[in-house]
């Protein structure tokens, strides 16, 4: 294979990755800061989330999403999405948070291999995933990027 097809491959492979970590992460950021057992719920909560992932147990992650999100799908459907994804998640690390009262931006970097095929097989590699999280009757929940078009919404 040349270096050229090896290059776009693994260009593609890279745009790949971060398309399907879209799917669960939101980006942006807001001022502001949640301190003491708050913010450490939140670091944990978030950091619980994703080893749930990565265990293939997006069935028991279910129950960090929000309330809200909840009721536009199954728990079944959530967890084989997620389950079956063509990413393989590896490990997570916190990185920080920036909070604006019961809303929250959790800074996250992710540990992932995706299937390049061929002879580059399983290419390592990470990448920043910024989440947003809400606090709702006193409990943080996880808030995924609704995307307009999927909504039928304008993009």
């Amino acid at each position: 294979m040349s270096y050229n097809k090896v290059y776009f491959a693994t260009l593609f492979a890279a745009v790949a990755g971060f398309s399907l970590l879209g799917g669960c992460a939101s980006t942006g950021a807001s001022g502001g800061g949640v301190k003491g057992e708050s913010a450490d719920v939140l670091h944990t909560r978030a950091v619980e989330r994703w080893d749930l992932l990565i265990a293939h147990k997006a069935e028991k992650a279910y129950d960090y999403l929000s309330p809200g999100f909840r009721e536009t799908k199954k728990r079944e459907i959530y967890a084989d999405e997620m389950n079956n994804r063509g990413v393989r998640w590896n490990k997570v690390n916190y990185g920080s948070q920036e909070c604006d009262g019961d809303t929250c931006k959790v800074h996250l970097f992710v540990d992932y291999k995706i299937d390049m095929g061929g002879p580059a097989g399983k290419v390592p590699t990470s990448s920043p995933v910024t989440e947003t999280w809400v606090k709702i009757d006193g409990r943080w929940y996880y808030l995924p990027e609704q995307r307009a078009s999927k909504l039928g919404g304008n993009s």
